[in-house]
């Protein structure tokens, strides 16, 4: 077995990681993890961290649930994998009549796929086509609000385009109509969130009565826009898109991939707001963080619209080598029974709110704190350089980074959206958990601003 120093050795040697700027990543030692126990990783020499982001938003029930260890061996001993092209496998039947069962009304047709970003990609295709099987060949258009992310495929980037991750890629992408949700008038314009909400909805009346016959979807992340920087919107502005969306013939997708199972302190996002998408994208913790799956549902009238005689080749041409893979669908399944057993949402909820006290008691008071934003387990920490004039820190102080670094001092794995400091526990986290990662989080804030009120602005 390779000692520590050879695999950092070779991670450096040999890795890319993602979104990561790799001149930074390669000055220093990387911090490598080699096992997971609960609630918490564990690096090479034993050390043990919170995992306060789920691994990337997807961890649920914590690191090496025997449920779930339990069902991967079980489906192991059967066949790992079998493709859904032509044939069918017995986990990937079941888990789509289990997410049926739970899933918003009208929902009734199940898509899978391997990651998030996929999920989107399908139901914008879904979308697209279905128009065009429908007679309506000019709903060639998309909406999706201000800043979104929805994923790094082409599709995915053209609705969820961010300046920051995609300036490149913009010659490549097509052009999609743009919203401002609440946030932006809120943030940037200074507006009181009842105004905040007036414009928001104002603006997403005029583009639909001017775009409305050539829209083919709006796509949105149901309350919480994640990646964009954890930016909420009230569920009112949710049912207005749902309304207008209805009352033009557009489609609605909601993209759950971030804010499905649990998170959010619903099973569904959508359901704070009683919302019914036309299609709906689900990913991360469909598995609990074990194995990719993702899947796009969507209603019967959509599936219908596909049906037709071989030789009009209106079949939807889309699909992966591990879509419906049995070893995922079989966590999947596990997975969903724990939600029941453990009636995990309804402790979401209590730990929501232990949550937003501690933010409120420790971090919110903080100098250099701008906006807390919380949907549930869902929290995203603002840092500003002046909380007066919410004046931005430098980028290149790397204030979100530098905090995150500080705070694993205190056993604590964080990652940042910039200036945004993301917590994102799993839903199995308890009371002293949660205060821990709150306090470590306030004692990192402070010690890393305190630092950089020493330099020149």
């Amino acid at each position: 077995m390779a000692t520590p120093e050879e695999l950092r050795a070779w991670d450096h040697a040999y890795l890319w990681h993602p979104f990561t700027q790799m001149r930074d990543w390669l000055a220093a030692p990387p911090l490598i993890i080699e096992r997971g126990e609960g609630n918490y990783l564990i690096d090479l020499e034993g050390r043990r961290y919170l995992d306060g982001v789920s691994s990337l938003w997807c961890n649920v029930h914590g690191h090496r649930k025997p449920e779930l260890d339990a069902a991967l061996r079980q489906q192991a001993e059967r066949i790992a994998h079998s493709t859904l092209l032509g044939l069918s496998n017995v986990p990937a039947v079941e888990l789509a009549r289990a997410l049926i069962e739970i899933a918003p009304l009208g929902l009734r047709r199940v898509f899978y796929s391997d990651a998030g970003a996929n999920a989107v990609e399908i139901a914008l295709k879904i979308a697209f086509q279905y128009w065009q099987l429908r007679g309506e060949p000019q709903r060639t258009r998309f909406v999706s609000l201000v800043e979104a992310y929805h994923g790094d495929t082409l599709g995915a980037v053209s609705v969820g385009y961010s300046e920051r991750f995609h300036r490149f890629f913009r010659p490549l992408l097509f052009d999609v109509l743009k919203l401002r949700p609440p946030h932006v008038y809120r943030w940037q314009q200074g507006f009181a969130p009842v105004d905040a909400l007036r414009a928001a909805v104002r603006e997403a009346e005029e583009l639909f009565a001017a775009h409305g016959r050539t829209l083919a979807a709006v796509i949105v992340e149901p309350l919480m826009q994640g990646a964009a920087g954890m930016w909420d919107h009230p569920p009112e502005y949710l049912r207005t898109l749902r309304n207008l969306s209805r009352e033009s013939g557009t489609l609605l997708i909601c993209d759950e991939v971030a804010t499905g199972f649990g998170r959010t302190g619903r099973m569904f996002a959508v359901q704070h707001a009683d919302v019914q998408p036309d299609l709906l994208c689900l990913g991360k913790g469909l598995t609990a963080g074990y194995l990719p799956l993702a899947a796009t549902l969507v209603t019967e009238e959509i599936f219908t619209a596909f049906l037709a005689p071989y030789e009009r080749f209106e079949a939807f041409s889309h699909g992966h080598t591990y879509t419906g893979n049995p070893l995922a669908c079989a966590v999947a399944l596990a997975n969903l029974e724990i939600f029941t057993r453990e009636r995990v949402v309804e402790r979401v909820r209590e730990r929501a709110g232990q949550l937003s006290r501690l933010l409120q008691q420790h971090v919110a008071p903080l100098p250099h704190v701008g906006d807390v934003r919380q949907v549930g387990l869902m929290v995203g920490v603002e840092l500003v350089q002046d909380r007066a004039t919410r004046r931005r820190y430098r980028p290149e102080w790397q204030v979100g980074n530098q905090v995150c670094q500080e705070i694993r001092r205190h056993g604590v794995i964080l990652r940042p959206l910039g200036p945004v400091i993301v917590m994102m526990p799993p839903l199995s986290i308890t009371e002293p958990e949660l205060n821990h990662l709150v306090t470590s989080c306030a004692r990192a804030i402070e010690a890393v601003t305190s630092r950089l009120d020493e330099r020149p602005p």
